[in-house]
């Protein structure tokens, strides 16, 4: 029996061995490595949620008072929501624990479209995720080492690329590998907080930021518009609230956990919202305390001695002013936080290579994506969809040159939409668990509590999002979502109707009268005889041999070849003035099943398989053009019948040609002679462009 040929060495290399379904219960996750694939998003967002959030507040003042003393009420609105969207999620995954999260709920409580709006926002979000945490964690890696800024837009490109390789090789190795960097950048961000607590409460030193001794010049003064400060303050909210992204991510990838799914699941939740709430008031609080200056452009809004100094290179980011203040410049421990924090701002997209995939695959379940996203690959990952967030994601990168605040401009929206819709299907859940008596009245009362609160503070956080990013590039996720809406609710249009086209009915008949084969030959050879030799051992009704006269000199040689060569088998020359293959070969079936009716038509054409890429450019290949053409011919069914050349043996090791003994052996190494059909002699019919008789 021949083997299927093995796949090139490279492919197994890059992926790793092939896993069985078996294996797949294997791949699942215990807490400790769930923690870092689905966590690693929400985490890391401490590193830039805090700094753009500081960033907009530096803008402006109050009576000559900067904004910054705003800094703590805003950073305390911060944490409580993402207390409430924790609490939230935990009874998201106990109520719907299959990974379709927000989807899933807007789906069972508020319907398709409100389901879609959120499909569209998460699947735009996971995209902005991969874009925003591959650009902060180049951003940081620049400012530990300023000399790679030239190539920052490659560096990010070439993260991207390798975290989709890496996931590729499934869900597991992948945890494994990014597991060691995110519990790095959680223990020296707890070490720099503990760090700057001793030095500052026990020693009682007083820290500075690197850029505490410069003044911010002040774009905005807001003492005679108030208008203006409460946008300023809400908008500084919605920068803040990125730090909220991901956190949906554990309850889209509940079916990943071990079991019990949910109870890990809830506990790995907790875990992440206490070590990133922790993680963020610390750097908030040091930020104030140090006198952090962050802003968007450092040469025109800040003045003091040493400014050209400081603004020669790349803008430290906040959590760098903070290693610089804590640890000091150039210490190990810097370079430690710079690097931990570079590795999870890069790794926090692995969020998104775990949750997009996930999702897509419940939406092509759903039929309102594309069936390829619902299949496994090699490595039991959904490796579609893997590889669509890979290419959409460096469509972003690119398209904004890697620029983390051009980038972050369209990040809050997509999640905070999917957070706002979630948390209103939650409220109908309760309201309808209590109602059909599955939900106690206790467990409804604190849901809706939370989800109302919930509701409330995302809903408002995404209508500022929307007024104060609109201008500033949110309106592209407008642009990018409603598109792809249609196309979703289009896709499952069209799946509804070919299921009810290919429905069985009462009034479909099957079967054919009679069955009639057509073998294409264009000359004699071992590949257009094999195909012969295959139509006669299945045995047709009739069977005919057609050759399509292209070139009548050589149809003319043909027939004489067939003559000589003595085969019983009818040969029809069909004439083709106009010199096409398709066209008269259709036109000729379509004669044949006009005068017999609903009789089966078999075409069967030889097809060359060559070993070498190169040597597709040295035929026709004509028979995959025939096939296409076939395939819309009514009552026609096409067969190819392949033959291998050399070249392509060497993809099957137990294939080669008959040695000496084979025969001694019993081993075949002839075709046995086919027996013909009854009647059947040698003739040639010619077929002209005017005449289509088959008699």
């Amino acid at each position: 029996m021949n083997e299927i040929p093995k796949e090139p060495r490279t492919k197994r290399i890059f992926l790793g061995k092939k896993l069985s379904t078996k294996k797949l219960e294997g791949e699942l996750l215990p807490k400790t490595i769930a923690l870092p694939i689905f966590s690693s998003d929400p985490l890391s967002s401490v590193a830039y949620g805090p700094q753009e959030l500081l960033m907009i507040l530096t803008l402006g003042a109050v009576g000559g008072v900067s904004t910054l003393s705003f800094t703590p009420i805003i950073a305390s609105v911060v944490v409580m929501l993402l207390t409430i969207i924790i609490l939230s999620y935990r009874k998201v995954i106990k109520a719907y624990p299959s990974g379709g999260g927000d989807y899933e709920v807007a789906m069972t409580n508020l319907g398709e479209k409100a389901a879609l709006v959120v499909a569209s926002a998460l699947l735009i979000d996971y995209v902005m995720t991969v874009a925003v945490s591959i650009a902060s964690g180049t951003d940081n890696l620049i400012s530990a080492f300023p000399g790679l800024d030239p190539w920052r837009i490659e560096i990010a490109v070439g993260f991207i690329i390798f975290l989709m390789a890496i996931n590729l090789r499934g869900v597991r190795e992948s945890g494994f590998a990014f597991a060691v960097p995110t519990y790095l950048f959680i223990a020296s961000v707890m070490i720099m907080l503990g760090t700057g607590m001793y030095r500052m409460f026990v020693l009682g030193e007083n820290l500075a930021a690197p850029s505490s001794n410069y003044h911010v010049i002040v774009e905005h003064e807001l003492k005679a518009t108030p208008f203006l400060l409460i946008f300023l303050l809400l908008r500084s909210f919605a920068s803040g609230s990125a730090a909220l992204t991901g956190v949906e991510a554990i309850a889209n990838g509940v079916p990943a956990f071990r079991v019990p799914k949910v109870k890990n699941a809830q506990i790995t939740m907790t875990w992440m919202g206490i070590t990133a709430i922790t993680m963020f008031a610390g750097i908030i609080f040091f930020a104030i305390a140090t006198g952090v200056k962050y802003i968007e452009n450092g040469s025109k809004q800040l003045e003091g001695a040493d400014l050209t100094a400081f603004s020669a290179g790349p803008q430290q980011s906040v959590i760098a002013q903070l290693g610089v203040a804590i640890f000091g410049n150039g210490s190990i421990m810097f370079f430690i936080l710079q690097t931990a924090t570079a590795a999870i701002l890069l790794l926090a997209a692995n969020t998104a290579f775990n949750g997009f995939p996930l999702l897509s695959s419940v939406l092509a379940k759903d039929k309102y994506a594309p069936k390829a996203l619902l299949t496994r690959g090699d490595r039991l990952v959904y490796s579609n969809g893997m590889l669509s967030l890979t290419a959409a994601a460096l469509v972003m990168v690119v398209g904004f040159q890697a620029d983390v605040t051009r980038l972050i401009q369209l990040y809050v929206l997509g999640v905070f939409t999917s957070f706002t819709v979630g948390q209103i299907g939650m409220l109908v859940h309760w309201k309808r668990g209590v109602k059909d008596g599955s939900i106690t009245k206790r467990e409804a009362t604190s849901g809706r509590i939370i989800n109302g609160v919930g509701a409330t503070m995302t809903g408002i956080v995404l209508v500022i999002v929307t007024l104060t990013k609109f201008l500033e590039g949110a309106w592209i996720v407008f642009v990018i979502a409603i598109p792809l809406y249609w196309v979703m609710l289009n896709t499952n249009r069209y799946y509804k109707t070919i299921e009810a086209e290919i429905a069985l009915d009462e009034h479909t008949e099957f079967g054919s009268k009679g069955d009639y084969a057509v073998v294409l030959m264009d000359k004699l050879n071992k590949p257009q005889l094999k195909a012969l030799d295959y139509a006669l051992s299945s045995k047709h009704d009739r069977l005919d041999a057609v050759h399509v006269a292209v070139d009548p000199e050589r149809a003319d040689a043909f027939r004489q070849e067939w003559k000589d060569y003595g085969i019983k088998v009818p040969l029809k020359i069909i004439e083709s003035p106009y010199r096409e293959f398709s066209a008269p070969l259709i036109e000729f079936l379509e004669a044949h099943r006009g005068r017999h009716g609903r009789e089966r038509i078999s075409v069967y054409l030889p097809k060359y398989i060559v070993g070498h890429w190169w040597e597709h450019a040295f035929h026709n290949h004509r028979a995959n053009r025939l096939r296409s053409r076939l395939l819309y011919v009514r009552g026609v069914m096409v067969t190819l019948v392949p033959w291998r050349l050399e070249s392509a043996e060497k993809f099957n090791p137990f294939l080669r040609n008959p040695l000496p003994g084979d025969a001694r052996r019993g081993e075949r190494v002839r075709p046995v002679e086919r027996r013909h059909h009854k009647l059947a002699k040698n003739q040639v019919i010619v077929i002209t462009a005017d005449d289509n008789d088959d008699e």
